[in-house]
């Protein structure tokens, strides 16, 4: 499969094809072991942390309730708000994961098995009526979690940066722009992401 999509991005666009050839195979490998709750509350003790403290304040989260792995939604009924702020969380983030929990029992947020079968548009729509759950944040649960392949995250900055390096622009695309230019990567738009995400990691001459 990954030799069919490294085929028609390399066919579809010669300086992807020269990207491919300078990053190598596609290693994108998606983990779907996580439900979307799951997903949702990392994703909002990521926001404005850098990854160790994120994970410090997560570990202090799921020490909460002892013996699970991660807390299901209705575990925070049990816990009052000074608890989860003590593990490190803003009253914003509080409040956001509360609103993730009750919107996940509620059935708003998908289980694993619903979400499954939902669209990408569907799952935006659903996931982001959650307080503090963005389309950015969605999309990277869609291409990192689910595996699903034609995400193109217009507004992620190494993305729009990938594509100023590797097409040798002098300032980033437009969000919109960008949307246009990713017409030509369908149906793999989530493997195009990634590649100009390598892009940014790659030595360019001026």
């Amino acid at each position: 499969m990954s030799a069919e999509i490294l085929a028609h991005l390399s066919k579809a666009d010669p300086v992807m094809r020269q990207l491919v050839r300078r990053v190598g195979p596609l290693t994108l490998q998606p983990d779907k072991r996580r439900t979307p709750f799951q997903s949702l509350v990392r994703a909002v003790a990521n926001q404005q942390l850098n990854g160790k403290a994120a994970e410090t304040i997560l570990g202090r989260f799921i020490a909460l309730f002892p013996g699970k792995r991660f807390p299901l939604p209705e575990d925070l009924e049990g816990v009052d708000d000074d608890r989860l702020r003590a593990c490190g969380f803003s009253r914003a983030k509080v409040a956001a994961i509360r609103d993730i929990a009750a919107k996940s029992m509620s059935g708003v947020i998908p289980t694993s098995r619903q979400i499954a079968r939902l669209s990408d548009d569907a799952i935006v729509e659903r996931l982001t009526e959650a307080r503090g759950v963005g389309r950015w944040t969605v999309e990277m649960l869609l291409i990192f979690q689910l595996g699903r392949p034609d995400v193109l995250p217009v507004d992620d900055f190494g993305v729009r940066n990938g594509y100023r390096l590797a097409y040798r622009q002098g300032e980033m695309p437009k969000p919109k722009e960008l949307l246009a230019i990713g017409e030509k990567w369908r149906p793999h738009r989530s493997a195009a992401a990634w590649y100009l995400w390598r892009a940014t990691e790659l030595d360019w001459e001026v």
